[in-house]
Parts: structure tokens; C-alpha cells; sequence
């Protein structure tokens, strides 16, 4: 199977245990913290299946109406996800503003969910490391907006487990739901910073700085004259149209050979590439 499905999926399970174990313990204690976690689970859930689904389309070969492969829709799957973070939050906030306005705060088992919080916090640094190199070697946006996720729900449920703890030594109940809304801007945050990195290659974005600085090393190690060099990102594929010289004397079939070699030196160092070479005389 996929190294990048397989390792979606086991998202898809370790999230689903999560949510059911975190919804029946914030049910038993009453804890908005805890069922806030619960939501933010959910929409990791919802992630990770996007995102399974994503990664099984962008690795389809190009077709007759996508000429240039489905790599984006791993882009289109992390702003998704990044909206959806957002939705969760903001559905955290209001939830938790409702409780220090209205009634009386009443917890109960509160040490039972600040385990599951701990238990929580293992199993998705666990899921999440996975992710992260599963996504660093295949170049999948979609897998690393996943991994963010379990990452944020790493340290939210860190924070929740310790200010139950805080609330079980002082017996400051409204501590709960301002730990869900304290919770709730640091997902804010990275969700922000997920939508920008998944939505900007959308845009035909280039490569960053230090990327085209090889690129260029590596074409002046190859002793080519070039100009009007672009590159751009689609999900994990990446692509460079590049403008090179060769002597009007040379003949096509020799300016033929030698931009395969040229491509066949960029596709060598770089996965996922396709190289578009237009001849120039000099």
C-alpha cells in the first residue's frame, strides 16, 4: 500500500478512538475544555479523511483534463482543513463565553479527563511524528496540514490536562472554560499559518529563495546559458520552464540531445519534477 495512505488512515482511526473517548468523558464531567478538545478532534477527524482522499488523487498520472497531474487538490485539501480548524475554534469560543455567562460551573471526574487528555497528547504525538516523515518525503501538503493538526491537538490537550489539574488543586471551576478559549486562539493561530502555506501555491507560487539559488548552482554546474527561468508548486510535484542557448550551428537533433540531458539531470536530483526546456540561438 501507499507509505501516504497508509499513514492517513491511521489517522483516520487513532482520531476516531480519540473523539469517542474524549466526548464520553467531557459528557461525564461536564468539562467545556474537555468536549472542546472533542470538537477539535472531530475537525481533525474530517481532516484526516480529506486528506486520504487527497493524497489517493494526487497521485493519479495526468489525464486529458489535467494535462499537469492533480497535485493541487493537496492544496485545496489543506485550505479545507484550515477553514475547518477555524470553524472549530470559533464554535470553542462561543461555547465557552456561554458557560462563564451563564450558569454555575459544576465539574465532576475531573482526574478521569485530565488522563484522557494526557492519553490524548501521547497518541497524537505519536500519529503526528509519523505523519510529519511520511509528509517530509513525499512533499504531501495534505499530509502535513494533517499532521499540524494532531500537532495543535498535542498541546491542547497538554493545556486542558493541566488546567483540569490546576482546577482539581484550587477548585476554581470557571478555569475550564477559559482554558477552552485560551485553547481555542492557539488554534486560531495555526490555523492561520496553515491557510496561508496551503493556499499560496494555488497562486502558480515559486519555489522559495534558497531552492532557486540551487536550481541555479545547479544549471551553472552544468554549464548552461539560460534565461526567463520560472518555477511554480502543485501539491508534491513541481515544475521548471526554463529559456536555454545553443549556437545556431548546432543541429536539432544534437539541441534535442542535449536538453535531455539537461532534464534528465534536474528529474535525477529533484522527485516529482517536470522540466519544460524552449530552445534559443545565442
Amino acid at each position: 500500500m501507499n507509505a501516504k495512505v497508509s499513514i492517513a488512515r491511521l489517522s483516520i482511526v487513532s482520531n476516531t478512538l480519540l473523539i469517542l473517548m474524549k466526548l464520553a468523558v467531557g459528557i461525564i464531567s461536564g468539562s467545556v475544555s474537555i468536549l472542546s478538545e472533542a470538537i477539535h478532534s472531530s475537525m481533525d477527524l474530517i481532516a484526516a479523511v480529506i486528506a486520504f482522499f487527497s493524497v489517493r488523487v494526487s497521485d493519479n498520472p495526468p489525464d486529458s483534463r489535467h494535462p499537469y497531474g492533480h497535485g493541487k487538490i493537496e492544496n485545496i485539501s489543506g485550505v479545507i482543513e484550515s477553514l475547518l480548524i477555524f470553524i472549530a475554534a470559533i464554535w470553542i469560543i462561543v461555547e465557552a463565553v456561554r458557560k462563564l455567562l451563564g450558569e454555575k460551573i459544576v465539574l465532576e471526574s475531573i482526574a478521569l479527563g485530565s488522563l484522557v487528555m494526557l492519553i490524548s497528547a501521547m497518541v497524537n504525538t505519536f500519529v503526528s511524528r509519523k505523519l510529519y516523515k511520511v509528509a517530509r518525503a513525499t512533499n504531501s501538503v495534505a499530509l502535513e496540514a494533517d499532521a499540524l493538526h494532531l500537532k495543535t491537538d498535542v498541546y491542547t490537550s497538554l493545556g486542558v490536562a493541566i488546567g483540569l489539574g490546576l482546577i482539581i488543586v484550587t477548585r476554581i471551576n470557571w478555569l475550564d472554560p477559559v482554558i477552552a478559549i485560551l485553547v481555542a486562539l492557539f488554534i486560531i493561530w495555526e490555523a492561520y499559518h496553515l491557510l496561508i502555506k496551503a493556499f499560496t501555491p494555488l497562486l502558480d507560487t515559486a519555489w522559495n529563495t534558497n531552492e532557486i539559488e540551487e536550481l541555479e548552482q545547479k544549471l551553472k554546474g552544468l554549464e548552461v546559458k539560460y534565461h526567463n527561468l520560472r518555477t511554480r508548486v502543485a501539491g508534491n510535484y513541481r515544475f521548471i520552464d526554463i529559456h536555454i542557448q545553443i549556437p545556431e550551428d548546432v543541429t536539432v537533433g544534437s539541441a534535442h540531445k542535449y536538453c535531455d540531458k539537461i532534464e534528465n539531470e534536474l528529474t535525477s536530483f529533484y522527485e516529482n519534477v517536470t522540466v519544460t526546456i524552449h530552445v534559443e540561438p545565442s
